[in-house]
């Protein structure tokens, strides 16, 4: 991906022109050593998990061969060399599901949740328009981890209401090119209604690609087949994301390597469809096989997108080059080919300057007529690896302003932005169609881990599995007097990671709005809200009331009609309280959505946190079923601490599916400590300490529902 806005003819060979945007990927055999390095490094001061209030240990050496990471592969054969520390070559042509013994650990268990699209909360968001695609490195190609890391520090994404697709970005020639996403992004982006695609990266020439690479990966076997497009497909299913984006930079080629990559795509999308997987084709290699970026769709490229027999790939990803000529010309394009225009991802390199990056947005979504084509987003973990301070509320106020703009409220844009925030643009979307419903407004990651208030785990930790179901416009708030902020907050939490916190000083009642819903109302459902003023000196106590919406705004930017309902409020424990509120006078109708209204009593300044909300019918309440046959797998020990891989046999019984599972540390004492959760059936646990003289660890496994209620334990040990 060149930095260059020059369009370069196909047919002369781009020596001049040297890709720079991989600053963060290892790009080559050297780098990939240094990568490996400092990943070892990182794993080795990892805090261990110690009980609550224990003097810190001294950090023991991690046994690499137990941890597991995101799969990566060479199509068939493998660079020149020796791989640097911490990296493993593989060819994914000898590669199979049973023979991975990381899979368990890799593979997503959240099916794709379907989305409605609400009323825009913006007069200039547009339904059925423009869409954004993101192009996300979450970690580096080698010893990227499986299922989150003892670290708060990470790009913990949560503005899926937005995102169309995204791209499990990375890749090098060091240490692999095709890779596949690792199993917490997918489930928190399936949580969401978003589709996850790996990323067959075949490398410029300058970045150490070499073009076997690309014969490999579309050659035919003695019957015409395809081998790697079937263990594409075969990749997708087993770990259960949704397809390929399609990268082939590697220059050299000819008009027939150009030829069997198109008829590779076919293979790879036929074989493909049925299960739903799908195909995005990066604008570089066209029809003459060479290397040459067009900046639009063109004749070309076309036949990578759509060929006289159909469609080829489902979506391309227009490079950074494109012009509002280019790209009005690109849309003219695909509607004459039978194809929607905003099947096409105008480049939005943001891997730099974030906001303050210079784009045409006239070009692609004006504000005046329809969206010209839809974009994707390069690297917008910009909003983390830019800042000083990358503590976990530092990370989302940032991330909420790249989102929903300066203003920080999708329905009150800040005047004369430069920066065209998606929220200013895109209609957002919501998943939240059903009883039973919570949010606890974890993001998945944290500081420490909370149960009910109470913290239960003082290790700081990423799990994007994890994560709840936020709500998709930050922040919604009515006013007739001063506005306060409404931030993600790790301060304190009632359950995971985060609150939702609400300061400033409010002069007249304030409503937050909180999800987008769909949820059928009945006799029996209650709403419920968790919260807490304080416990900060001197705030204010307010009064708290809930809203349901039973109809929608009248139109894009209006306000949204909540009806506030008498509830009761009682005291929950660690300064916490529940307000509650039947619904049974709505039964029958739909929540649109949900709200709160505070309301200051006195001229103190308002600190206050939202813990949890939930929307459930109380008549069909049940526990989930336990896991059953928990066993430790594979241990190593050192030092007085044991590393080692934990599984289980998923919870089956009437209470349906899980939404995750945790994993707890019993000590001898009878006191329990989280240990980490997952939404499979496997869990890594590094550097777990010897409690004492203890003669095993004991650990529990539970499987835990929609509504966070908690399943009886199954319990292994681990003699030490």
């Amino acid at each position: 991906m060149p930095e260059t806005d020059n369009v370069v003819d196909p047919r002369t060979p781009p020596a001049a022109v040297r890709p720079t945007r991989r600053r963060v990927l290892v790009t080559g055999a050297g780098a990939a050593v240094l990568l490996g390095l400092a990943g070892r490094a990182r794993a080795a001061a990892a805090p261990a998990p110690l009980p609550l209030g224990a003097p810190a240990a001294p950090p023991a050496p991690a046994p690499a061969d137990l941890a597991p990471y995101a799969s990566y592969w060479f199509p068939d054969s493998l660079p020149s060399g020796t791989p640097g520390p911490g990296i493993v070559w593989r060819s994914l042509s000898r590669w199979t599901p049973e023979s991975d013994p990381d899979l368990a650990h890799n593979t997503s268990t959240v099916p794709l949740a379907e989305r409605f699209t609400p009323v825009p909360a913006n007069r200039d968001a547009r339904a059925g328009q423009a869409r954004i695609a993101s192009l996300v490195s979450f970690g580096p190609t080698a010893q990227n981890p499986s299922q989150g890391s003892p670290t708060a520090d990470h790009y913990a994404l949560t503005h899926w209401a937005y995102i169309d697709e995204l791209v499990f970005w990375g890749g090098s020639a060091g240490e692999g090119i095709v890779l596949a996403p690792n199993a917490p992004v997918v489930d928190a982006a399936h949580r969401n209604g978003v589709r996850v695609l790996g990323d067959v990266f075949l490398p410029p020439v300058a970045y150490g690609g070499d073009l076997r690479w690309t014969r490999d990966l579309v050659r035919r076997d003695s019957l015409g087949r395809f081998p790697i497009a079937d263990k594409l497909v075969q990749v997708a299913r087993s770990h259960g994301f949704d397809g390929w984006f399609v990268n082939a930079e590697t220059d050299g080629g000819d008009s027939a390597l150009a030829t069997r990559m198109r008829e590779f795509l076919r293979a790879l999308r036929a074989a493909g469809e049925p299960h739903g997987l799908r195909i995005t084709w990066y604008d570089a290699m066209n029809s003459t096989g060479r290397v040459g970026w067009q900046g639009a769709l063109n004749t070309l490229n076309q036949e990578f997108f759509e060929d006289r027999a159909g469609t080829v790939s489902d979506t391309m990803f227009v490079d950074f080059r494109w012009t509002p000529r280019t790209l009005a010309a690109s849309g003219t394009l695909a509607d004459r080919l039978g194809r929607s225009r905003h099947d096409l991802w105008a480049a939005v390199d943001t891997e730099s300057r974030g906001w303050d990056s210079v784009v045409d947005w006239d070009a692609i979504v004006p504000r005046g007529r329809d969206h010209v084509v839809s974009y994707g987003f390069y690297r917008p973990e910009w909003t983390r690896n830019h800042l000083t301070d990358r503590s976990p509320g530092a990370f989302h106020r940032a991330d909420d302003r790249f989102w929903t703009g300066e203003s920080l409220d999708p329905a009150r844009p800040a005047p004369g932005a430069r920066w065209r925030a998606p929220a200013t643009a895109v209609a957002d979307r919501s998943t939240v169609t059903g009883l039973p419903f919570a949010c606890s407004f974890n993001t998945g990651h944290g500081l420490r881990w909370y149960e009910e208030g109470r913290v239960v785990s003082d290790t700081p930790w990423n799990h994007l599995g994890l994560q709840d179901r936020l709500p998709g416009r930050r922040w919604a708030v009515d006013t007739a007097g001063a506005r306060p902020s409404v931030t993600l907050d790790f301060a304190n939490a009632w359950r995971g990671g985060s609150s939702l916190l609400v300061e400033g000083a409010p002069t007249a009642p304030v409503v937050i709005g909180l999800h987008a819903t769909r949820l059928p109302l009945t006799h029996g459902a209650v709403l419920e809200l968790v919260h807490a003023t304080g416990p900060e000196p001197g705030a204010a106590e307010i009064t708290v009331e809930v809203g349901v919406a039973v109809r929608e705004p009248s139109g894009p930017g209006e306000p949204v009609p909540y009806t506030w309902l008498p509830a009761a409020t009682r005291d929950s424990g660690q300064g916490w309280r529940t307000t509650r509120a039947g619904l049974a006078s709505l039964a029958g109708r739909t929540a649109y959505g949900l709200a709160v209204r505070i309301t200051a009593l006195g001229r103190k300044p308002v600190v206050w946190r939202i813990g949890a909300v939930s929307v459930r019918d109380e008549t069909r309440t049940r526990r989930p079923a336990p896991p059953t046959a928990p066993v430790v797998d594979a241990s190593s020990r050192h030092d007085g601490r044991a590393w080692l891989r934990l599984s289980w046999r998923a919870a089956a019984g009437p209470g349906g599916r899980p939404r995750h599972y945790e994993v707890w540390r019993v000590l001898p004492d009878g006191t329990r400590r989280f240990l980490g959760g997952t939404c499979g059936t496997a869990l890594y646990l590094p550097a777990v300490p010897r409690a004492g003289l203890e003669r095993a660890a004991a650990f529990e496994v539970r499987a835990v529902d929609e509504l966070y209620a908690v399943s009886e334990a199954a319990r292994t040990t681990l003699v030490w």
